[in-house]
């Protein structure tokens, strides 16, 4: 009987030795773009993605990275792959969320993963103590940042391959650190992965139902030993889709 992950690390397992070469996560993006991952590949993204944030980017529990990126399958990597590390994830509604009365994630983070460096830089220009900033390319065949990345700007795309295709954290964050600040709301670790007993589904999740929906919609999914279809904005859920990836909830 194959256990229920309780945690990140328990959760990169499964996808390794659960049933591996299934799909785990399948993507359609604009252009017809369509990017399907199996759990070897997907944590294979995932381990290379905390190794890239312990090795380059000293991460370790407790750091604070903001994510200034759309709902995509490179942004479940950058989920999964920091919670693996212990670093809290700081998301927002949209791009004008610090407006207002919520603090500006970037001005408290120590790492910002954008896919627009040269804005990210132009938000923390007077930030005493600036994060990081990651250039991030969202397309799954470009091998790194096509143009000049500003100062203190790092690429992502272009390090990423080099970095360990296992990731084993030196330590691991306490139940009760935090996971994921989105928005005000606030998850640690202990709430992270939900505990349920369902059979794996095929589940249909779609960008434009937002962070809260797709991120939780996932974990339940990938914690029950099911496979998630993620749809961008731009791509329609047709019975066509849903039959040909044979989505069952």
């Amino acid at each position: 009987m194959e256990l229920t992950p309780n945690n990140p690390a328990e959760l990169l397992n499964a996808f390794r030795t659960q049933n591996p070469t299934s799909p785990r996560l399948s993507w359609y993006g604009p252009d017809s773009e369509r990017v399907e991952l199996s759990g070897r590949v997907l944590e294979n993204w995932i381990a290379k993605t905390a190794n890239y944030l312990v090795d380059e980017l000293d991460a370790e529990p407790g750091t604070l990275i903001a994510l200034d990126l759309p709902l995509h399958w490179r942004s479940m990597v950058w989920l999964l792959a920091a919670w693996a590390v212990g670093a809290t994830v700081i998301t927002t509604s949209s791009s004008d969320s610090h407006e207002g009365t919520t603090p500006d994630p970037f001005s408290e983070a120590d790492i910002v993963a954008t896919t627009d460096p040269v804005a990210a830089n132009e938000r923390i220009a007077g930030v005493k103590a600036a994060p990081l900033v990651v250039a991030v390319a969202l397309p799954a065949l470009q091998m790194r940042w096509l143009g000049e990345l500003p100062p203190r700007s790092l690429d992502y795309s272009g390090d990423v391959r080099a970095h360990g295709d296992v990731f084993f954290a030196d330590e691991s964050p306490e139940e009760s650190d935090m996971a994921w600040q989105h928005d005000s709301a606030t998850t640690n670790y202990a709430k992270l992965l939900p505990q349920g007993t369902q059979a794996p589904q095929r589940v249909l999740l779609e960008v434009r139902n937002g962070w809260n929906a797709v991120v939780r919609g996932a974990l339940k999914t990938w914690a029950t030993g099911g496979s998630v279809v993620l749809l961008d904005t731009a791509v329609e859920a047709t019975e066509h889709l849903r039959s040909s990836e044979n989505v069952t909830a």
